[in-house]
């Protein structure tokens, strides 16, 4: 692994660019350094997760100008927002990683860093008196989380049958991904962990493996035997945990669209 390809071990180069940048825009008024850095509790495969506040006047043109920003900071080999505002994904030449946040001063209590920072830029000591709160999960988005995975998980069943009754392994290798994503997703939520478009993300962090260990069981080669008998195990978990944690959660389980499914999977085997 050549350096420019590591992950660099010393952040004072990227931290002091980073503070050299707001100190010269008259836009910022306060950075700081959170995430597992932050806290402290940082390894060699963490990313670098950096915050600028603005006036609430320059924020708008703050975020509209985060690639020149970025940019200050290094030559960037990746630079991507997927879709959030606010937020920018970066990979430098040099090997650092990170993701970089905007907030407003007006608005400080938007941003859900954690309790623990490590303040970088406030020469107004905007930073000193705010305490951040830990960062929480929407309750009213994980159960629209849930209500998608109520319903997608059938809708990736039909099209996994449709794949296997064509013969069409690579497609129907796909769609047991997409089933198998949403049974960790099931987990996560009974587990009051975060669920969203990463199921995976940390998950070894996240939920006692034991948990996991049926799912498991569904990582099996492109034959079509064994991707039937893993569809079929995923299947079981899934009507085994669904209708429970709907209920829990306040949620209306697809009864009969389960019945209808399950019928169509058991005729295809049969």
């Amino acid at each position: 692994m050549t350096e420019a390809s590591a992950r660099p071990n010393d952040l004072r180069p990227i931290l002091d660019r980073f503070v050299t940048a707001c100190e010269q825009d008259d836009r910022v008024v306060a950075a700081f350094l959170g995430g597992s850095h932050g806290r402290g509790e940082a390894d060699a495969y963490s990313d670098v997760d950096l915050c600028v506040i603005a006036k609430d006047a320059a924020y708008e043109a703050l975020v509209g100008d985060r690639a020149g920003f970025v940019g200050r900071l290094g030559t960037p080999l990746f630079f991507e927002d997927f879709g959030f505002a606010g937020l920018v994904f970066f990979i430098l030449a040099d090997g650092t990683e990170g993701e970089l946040f905007f907030g407003s001063e007006g608005r400080l209590e938007e941003l859900e860093p954690g309790p623990t920072i490590r303040t970088l830029f406030d020469p107004g000591g905007i930073l000193e008196t705010f305490a951040f709160a830990e960062e929480r999960t929407d309750p009213a988005e994980q159960h629209e989380v849930l209500r998608q995975n109520l319903a997608w998980f059938w809708h990736e069943l039909s099209h996994f049958i449709a794949a296997i009754g064509r013969g069409e392994l690579w497609w129907a290798a796909g769609q047991l991904e997409s089933l198998r994503g949403h049974c960790v997703n099931l987990v996560r939520i009974e587990h009051g962990a975060f669920a969203g478009e990463e199921p995976y993300e940390k998950l070894d962090r996240t939920i006692e493996l034991a948990a996991l260990s049926p799912i498991a069981e569904s990582f099996v080669p492109m034959e079509q035997d064994a991707l039937l008998r893993a569809a079929r195990e995923l299947v079981r978990f899934y009507t085994e945990k669904a209708p429970g944690i709907a209920e829990a959660n306040g949620a209306t389980y697809p009864l009969e669209l389960e019945d209808l499914m399950v019928k169509r999977l058991d005729d295809l085997v049969g």
